[in-house]
């Protein structure tokens, strides 16, 4: 079971990011699948309107974000879960644990490196992400991504996009800087830069 969910994981992983993000579209356009299929089962809606609005939306962008950066998270997760010894788990469940308390008091800490090895996997592509925010979110969405391509693209003024640049790769730094902090670099599966 273990390896079917990492493969079912890792799967959309073999395909591009843009055509991921491209599939979301088609699902929730207006007159994509989702829309259709709830057109078609009767639910009310106003004659040319979609039935739910679910493109261009605030909910579109989290949920594109989610789905393609969610495995960058799960793997490293998974493989400092699988590490922790499982005698740990049987001492902690025999001194009278139950099952929440294994959890937060002995799983949770030792999953503490791979928990921060994901974040920093995932936080530096999704800030500065700006093709999710264009195809699934509106005009009023706007990423730190978005700001930097439109100065550079649109607004023709490439000093501007320089120092957002600047800023958001400071900020980078200083985001991973606080987790190797907290990892303590010497840990197995913790986060180095």
């Amino acid at each position: 079971t273990q390896r079917l969910l990492q493969m079912l994981v890792m799967l959309p992983m073999c395909m591009s990011f843009l055509l991921r993000t491209l599939a979301w579209v088609g699902l929730l356009q207006d007159t994509g699948i989702i829309n259709t299929f709830l057109a078609k089962i009767g639910l009310p809606h106003a004659p040319g309107e979609p039935v739910v609005r679910l493109i261009r939306t605030p909910g579109a962008v989290i949920l594109g974000m989610v789905y393609n950066y969610l495995p960058y998270m799960i793997l490293p997760l998974y493989s400092t879960i699988v590490k922790i010894d499982g005698r740990l788990i049987e001492a902690a469940e025999d001194l009278g644990c139950n099952g929440l308390q294994v959890f937060s008091r002995v799983v949770l800490p030792l999953s503490v490196p791979g928990i921060l090895s994901g974040i920093t996997m995932v936080f530096v592509p999704a800030v500065s992400t700006f093709y999710i925010s264009q195809k699934l979110g509106g005009t009023d969405t706007v990423l730190i991504g978005d700001a930097i391509e439109r100065a550079f693209k649109q607004g023709n003024n490439p000093n501007l996009g320089a120092a957002l640049s600047l800023v958001l790769m400071i900020l980078v730094f200083v985001c991973t800087g606080i987790m190797n902090r907290f990892a303590g670099g010497d840990e197995e599966g913790g986060v180095i830069v």
